[in-house]
């Protein structure tokens, strides 16, 4: 139990570091995708602002229980176990959210596609975290 928490919260730190920097990489390199987020679609109450700081850490525990159970079908090397992880984690969770929130709400597609790349980037840290610290 101690090597799932302790290898989802190291997961977690490094999430997050990504999701910030992935933050001021939309700012500066794509300034018209970060406009979007001014659309009254998106709430920016202080307290769910909280959220977006936590949620890294959310997944990051849940992928690590999921790899505790899953890993043993895992093959390969070090690179083929995290990407196989990160792929199948964005093949089962996060292509079917991202359709459905292109479907269901008024964003762009180039929107919704960035949010499916951070889903399998975290997909696949994840799995590299997880099969360094729990193999």
């Amino acid at each position: 139990m101690t090597r799932i928490l302790l290898s989802g919260l190291v997961a977690g730190v490094i999430l997050s570091i990504f999701s910030i920097a992935g933050l001021y990489i939309t700012l500066v390199f794509f300034p018209t995708l970060a406009l979007q987020y001014f659309d009254p679609a998106f709430r920016s109450e202080a307290g769910r602002n909280m959220i977006y700081y936590v949620h890294p850490f959310i997944v990051s525990i849940a992928l690590s229980f999921f790899w505790n159970r899953f890993k043993g079908a895992l093959t390969g090397s070090f690179i083929a176990k995290g990407l196989e992880f990160g792929l199948s984690y964005t093949a089962i969770a996060i292509l079917p959210m991202m359709l459905l929130i292109y479907s269901a709400f008024s964003v762009s597609a180039l929107l919704v596609l960035t949010w499916f790349i951070y889903g399998l980037m975290q997909g696949i840290v994840t799995g590299f975290v997880f099969e360094k610290m729990n193999p």
